[in-house]
């Protein structure tokens, strides 16, 4: 049996026309636009690997396109699955030290 990919291409885009604030970044394509992210996942990160700037304290991602290009779903997912290997990992050590 052939394995599966993990990400089907009808998973990784998705465009909503449709949308009042469509295409909301600029400089991007609107035909090759990925709205799958509209709240990308890695905001919560302090170093998401996106173009952001800090406006008062706040996270201001308006000039990031890396979510909503070519390729974006799959380094927007990679970079999750790093970052929760990471915190897997120190997790586990905190654990570890907690029982000795």
């Amino acid at each position: 049996m052939e394995k599966q990919s993990p990400c089907q291409p009808s998973h990784a885009f998705n465009q909503n026309r449709a949308c009042r604030y469509f295409p909301c970044h600029a400089g991007i394509d609107p035909d090759n636009f990925n709205c799958l992210f509209c709240y990308c996942p890695l905001y919560f990160l302090e170093n998401c690997g996106g173009d952001f700037a800090m406006l008062n304290g706040i996270k201001d991602c308006t000039r990031c396109l890396k979510p909503h290009r070519p390729g974006g779903y799959e380094a927007t997912v990679a970079r999750l699955k790093q970052e929760l290997g990471e915190r897997r990992r120190n997790y586990l050590e905190e654990l570890e030290k907690a029982a000795e």
